[in-house]
């Protein structure tokens, strides 16, 4: 082989420098394309980073490099979190990824001891590692904010614990209800989704670093002590299992697709009640857009956004799902595709908790459109139900029919039951009397709802006070 053969050559395997030692020639542009990950798995920087630290001081502590190449590789680290956080990273495709990026930069800092970093570990358990943490990161960040959400919820409850609404079933008028009752109803689904994610974050906290790339390391290390550096609970048990194993991300995943479901079922009610046809409440110009045609027209668009976007977030759990499904032990690349679709729900699910909240806390509620809903549509006809049951003692399904009976002359009179003449309501029970008519205001039929999780203001108020109590204990 020629001297000139030979530069050829060592050019191109340098395509790659970290691992084109065993290629005589370099990727073609489209497998560059293809592979490099650095677009987007750059957001792992600081884990990465920290990773890396928590690894070189291991391998000073065990005395697998020196105090002094540790103290440098530990300074170049350093400089180069400085420069990424200030945005000084120099993207080059090439380096494939977050990682390699990493350690070429501090190869340009501290010199060829920036090789000795890669000792004992992989690219596979150092992404497995700087995945754990940042999930956990965001589940932190998250709960903050539906937190904070709560926080809206149990405010609006507490100022209208005497507010009375429609209660629907079917969307149809079932019973009245109280709109802080209504509110509490989301401040416990999310109280679940904060469980949800909090379950995750446990069972996450397991470090997969010196797992190597599937197999361990034949070096001395010591896996306690960088586990314990990065806020994990223990090394992961098994290296195949912990360059292989996304069941976090999934379960991340789960837990924020359920979480979007439930302010997509709270956005879409903010869409109907602000709407002319219900009038329950006014959101603020800070969350409404207006027409380009008609200027009358005020848009519930950021309800109407939260609302589609829980598709995004389902659409990345099913994404990984099917990435995972039929993947052999252990690392295939196939797993770089956890990312993308991760950061943008992670991003899409935060916008929206903090939309919501801002909704929440700015929206005004009309008291008396509310009221007069829940006046429609012989919402205390259960009540009338009950008392039939209690005054006459008889079974309550002979109640509902002759409740029913009592509804139909009501439709036929075009009234409220409360309006019936109490000769209608003796027509149908002669012992039927006066005291009737104290179950048939909608006032009375909430005040009455007084057993525990119920809707009277008084239930409301001692509901609100637990919230708060379980808000300030977090």
């Amino acid at each position: 082989m020629t001297k000139d053969n030979t530069q050829d050559t060592t050019k191109s395997a340098g395509a790659n420098a970290l691992w084109g030692g065993r290629f005589s020639a370099g990727p073609s542009q489209l497998m560059e394309d293809v592979n490099a990950s650095i677009h987007f798995d750059r957001r792992f920087f600081a884990q990465d980073i920290a990773g890396s630290m928590a690894h070189c001081s291991m391998l000073v502590a065990v005395g697998i490099i020196t105090t002094d190449d540790g103290d440098a590789i530990l300074e170049g680290l350093q400089t180069i979190q400085t420069e990424i956080a200030g945005g000084q990273l120099n993207v080059d495709p090439k380096l494939e990824d977050i990682h390699m990026h990493v350690e070429t930069r501090l190869q340009e800092l501290v010199g060829d001891v920036a090789g000795r970093l890669h000792t004992a570990r992989s690219r596979n358990d150092q992404v497995a590692t700087d995945f754990r943490l940042w999930i956990r990161g965001q589940i932190d960040d998250l709960d903050a904010g539906l937190k904070a959400l709560q926080t809206a919820l149990v405010d609006k409850a507490d100022a209208h614990a005497n507010t009375v609404m429609p209660g629907f079933t079917h969307l149809q008028v079932a019973q009245p209800v109280t709109f802080g009752h209504h509110m509490l109803a989301y401040f416990e689904m999310i109280e679940r989704d904060r469980g949800r994610f909090q379950d995750c974050r446990t069972r996450l906290n397991e470090s997969p670093l010196g797992s190597a790339a599937l197999a361990g390391t034949s070096f001395p290390i010591d896996r306690i002590m960088t586990a314990d550096a990065l806020g994990f609970d223990r090394p992961t048990a098994n290296s195949l299992d912990a360059v292989s194993d996304r069941d976090f991300v999934v379960e991340f995943l789960s837990a924020a697709s359920l979480a979007a479901i439930h302010l997509s079922r709270l956005a879409d009610e903010i869409v109907l009640w602000s709407s002319a046809q219900f009038g329950f409440i006014r959101l603020s110009d800070q969350y409404s857009t207006g027409s380009s045609i008609m200027p009358q027209k005020r848009n519930p668009d950021a309800a109407e956004l939260c609302r589609a976007k829980v598709g995004r977030i389902i659409g990345a759990q099913n994404g990984l799902m099917m990435v995972l499904k039929g993947l052999p032990l252990a690392y295939s690349k196939d797993m770089q595709e956890d990312k993308e679709l991760t950061f943008d729900a992670a991003d899409t699910l935060s916008l929206c908790v903090a939309v919501m909240t801002g909704m929440i806390a700015d929206m005004n509620v009309n008291t008396k459109a509310m009221a007069a809903a829940a006046s429609a549509g012989h919402a205390t006809a259960t009540d009338l139900a009950d008392w039939l049951v209690r005054a006459l003692d008889i079974p309550f399904r002979e109640a509902h029919h002759m409740t029913g009976r009592l509804v139909r002359e009501a439709d036929a009179q075009n009234c409220g039951l409360k309006d019936l003449a109490l000769e209608i309501f003796i027509a149908v029970d002669g012992r039927i009397s006066e005291e009737v008519y104290s179950v048939l205001s909608v006032e009375n039929s909430v005040r009455s709802r007084n057993s525990l999780g119920g809707t009277s203001p008084d239930r409301v108020r001692v509901a609100v006070q637990s919230a708060r109590t379980r808000l300030d204990k977090d």
